[in-house]
């Protein structure tokens, strides 16, 4: 039998109050705190509306070489580690797969993903393809990927080679157990541990915006309200006593006040 390591799976009150902040402030974030590029370039969202946070489950492809590889050993299916990776999955995991950008080859198709979705998967996200999409969109499993194929994934050019690694998917580092955070904008890579930092500097980006974005529909001028310039502080900070009084008072340390 296969033996795969399973993931680190983060704290569940870091994925809860990772939900209501998009990927794009996220990434806003994370570029600030140093990491300049979270996002997986290449997988587009392919169900729109759609928005996942959880942690990633890693799948490695490599190209096909016939001294490592041969179509005849999948004659096993317990030798697929295609089907490894959804055996892992528990309730709000993300699959993040690693398949070189490869456009001819069908990672998953809809037995694949119908297991998935049963095991309780958030989210697909794919630096390549998939397979059987009429029957995978019934499912209305989130996915992103480069685009679909009919073919198998093997087929082609390339094989999986291993499960719950560090891979690269859409040019960035991903680490089993990194919090997956996807929408439309597309899917980011967010360290576990820049996950605190990052859910206290997206809610203080998010109050302001929602203030600037008041003031910006009533035809104020993008100077003083977009980034909140200092003359503005104080009406913000009325303003977010009557609206979000819930809020911590600690502006003076919000870095995107400028």
């Amino acid at each position: 039998m296969t033996h795969i390591p399973d993931i680190t799976r983060p704290p569940k009150d870091l994925i809860d109050a990772l939900r209501e902040i998009g990927a794009a402030t996220v990434a806003g974030a994370l570029g600030h705190m140093g990491f300049r590029n979270p996002h997986m370039v290449g997988p587009v969202a392919q169900n729109h509306g759609k928005s996942i946070v959880g942690p990633a489950l890693t799948l490695q492809f490599l190209p096909q070489r016939p001294d490592l590889f041969s179509e005849g050993e999948y004659a096993d299916p317990e030798t697929q580690l295609h089907r490894h990776v959804l055996y892992h999955a528990q309730e709000g995991d993300v699959v993040v797969v690693d398949a070189r950008g490869d456009m001819s080859s069908g990672v998953f198709g809809d037995m694949m993903s119908t297991y998935f979705k049963g095991r309780g998967g958030a989210g697909i996200v794919i630096d390549g393809c998939m397979r059987d999409r009429p029957n995978v969109e019934k499912l209305d499993l989130p996915l992103w990927l480069r685009g679909w194929t009919p073919n198998y994934h093997v087929q082609t050019s390339i094989y999986p080679n291993a499960v719950n690694v560090p891979i690269a998917c859409g040019g960035v580092t991903v680490i089993p157990g990194d919090i997956i955070v996807a929408d439309d904008d597309g899917a980011v890579v967010l360290p576990v541990a820049m996950a605190a930092k990052v859910i206290e500097e997206s809610q203080k980006h998010h109050d302001w915006e929602e203030f600037s974005r008041e003031k910006l529909m009533q035809g104020a001028p993008l100077q003083r309200y977009y980034p909140l310039h200092d003359d503005a502080r104080g009406e913000y900070e009325e303003w977010r006593k009557a609206n979000r009084p819930a809020i911590d008072a600690g502006i003076q340390d919000d870095p995107y006040v400028r």
